[in-house]
């Protein structure tokens, strides 16, 4: 059969319309197989356990820690704290040589559990940190196999806004710490104390928050005459601290106040005093990249002694003659600068001051064996080649005095390396 003119002309068009067709699906897959497939989205943090679907998270920091130590008066003992960081109270006085020292730990490494578990209309958290430092007895030696105790540093429940179990006192700002390769760092300057407490924070503006507490009380004296400090576990009623904290485009600020009663029974005689202690302390940022800031802390009180410098000087002086606690005041300070030269290069110039004044009234020389005051000076140099890696170097120099006048001085350089997870 013979096809028309007509029907020719309409085959050909259908031939076209169905390569056309053909050509564009062709390019839709060539697209589609072109096309990258989509970045899978990242995995939440920590891993869920159990019904009630908490979230655990862990972390920390791997760190290592080298010191070259001189003691311009005398030595200190093996194994002491005053080796493996800054313990003013540890450096020897009145000695008749120097002495250097080398040592390396791993002390300082931390392991942390962070959870969280969802109620509904609640927030219920819960924290665990322990790390090698804290505990004062070894498990080992450096002669064979340097094993150290893990403590415990913190461990507490968060519901809302209510914390109960132990953490950084509500006196003390954390986060006006300066990094130092040591693992205090402005030790007699600054306030530090972990201890089992119970606190409520209260949102009270725009970025300020008041943090009210009650927290174990533990009396730290010293019998009339001897510097040695005693733990008496006499107290009735807990510590309370109350801490207002502020943070703006400036900085952070913080307010602190605390009252407690010291206590001691000694089974036959038995004294209570009331104690108090303010202390202000702060973060400046110099920059609008937050690579430069100022820290400060000034703290001052009355029979505070355990809470400042890692008690440095007693909260109360027992007196027999008399049956009577008589406190001892303290003020304490510390600045530091950082200066963040690159974002992986920063430093950190760091001094830090604490006096003790002892009651008077006594015969003189009553207090010559206690410490009087202590002071240093440190600056540091960190490098992150990597993230989550540290490496610094920091030199220190630092002092004690008696209040005899003898006194004694540290020169330290440390080397550390962090690797934090």
């Amino acid at each position: 059969m013979q096809t028309t003119r007509s029907e020719n002309v309409q085959l050909r068009e259908a031939v076209s319309r169905a390569e056309t067709k053909a050509s564009e699906a062709t390019s839709v897959a060539t697209a589609a197989a072109a096309k990258p497939a989509p970045t899978p989205a990242p995995a939440a943090d920590g891993f869920t356990v159990g019904n009630g679907g908490t979230r655990i998270k862990i972390g920390g920091f791997l760190k290592t820690v080298a010191t070259f130590s001189r003691w311009d008066d005398g030595d200190v003992a093996a194994n002491a704290l005053g080796r493996d960081f800054y313990l003013p109270q540890q450096i020897p006085v009145g000695g008749l040589r120097e002495s250097t020292d080398h040592d390396i730990n791993a002390k300082h490494t931390r392991l942390w559990l962070n959870l969280e578990t969802a109620i509904a209309g609640h927030t219920l958290k819960g924290y665990v940190e322990t790390d090698f430092q804290t505990a004062a007895g070894t498990q080992g030696s450096e002669r064979t196999t340097n094993g150290y105790n893990l403590a415990l540093r913190r461990a507490y429940v968060q519901l809302d806004k209510l914390t109960v179990g132990q953490d950084w006192s509500t006196f003390q700002y954390v986060a006006a710490l300066p990094e130092s390769t040591d693992f205090v760092g402005t030790t007699e300057g600054t306030v530090f104390v972990r201890q089992p407490l119970v606190r409520y924070s209260l949102p009270v503006g725009k970025g300020a928050t008041l943090h009210i507490s009650a927290e174990n009380g533990e009396t730290a004296s010293a019998n009339l005459g001897s510097a040695t400090l005693i733990e008496n576990d006499d107290d009735s009623i807990p510590d309370f601290a109350a801490r207002l904290n502020y943070a703006g485009t400036f900085g952070e600020v913080s307010f602190a106040g605390l009252v407690r009663q010291l206590s001691v029974d000694n089974g036959v005689l038995q004294d209570d005093a009331m104690a108090w202690g303010a202390s202000v302390a702060g973060k400046i940022f110099l920059d609008k990249a937050k690579r430069y800031d100022l820290r400060l802390m000034a703290t001052y009180g009355n029979g505070i002694g355990r809470y400042v410098g890692l008690n440095f000087a007693p909260d109360a002086i027992w007196v027999p003659g008399t049956a009577s606690l008589e406190r001892v005041k303290n003020f304490a300070a510390f600045g530091a600068l950082r200066l963040g030269w690159t974002p992986k290069l920063r430093s950190t110039i760091m001094a830090s001051y604490q006096h003790a004044k002892y009651p008077g009234g006594f015969a003189a020389g009553t207090f010559n064996a206690y410490n009087d005051t202590a002071w240093s000076l440190a600056g540091n140099l960190f490098w992150s080649p990597v993230s989550n890696v540290d490496l610094g170097i920091e030199i220190r120099r630092g002092e004690r005095e008696l209040v005899s006048g003898a006194s004694g001085q540290l020169d330290r350089v440390e080397f550390a390396a962090k690797y934090s997870f």
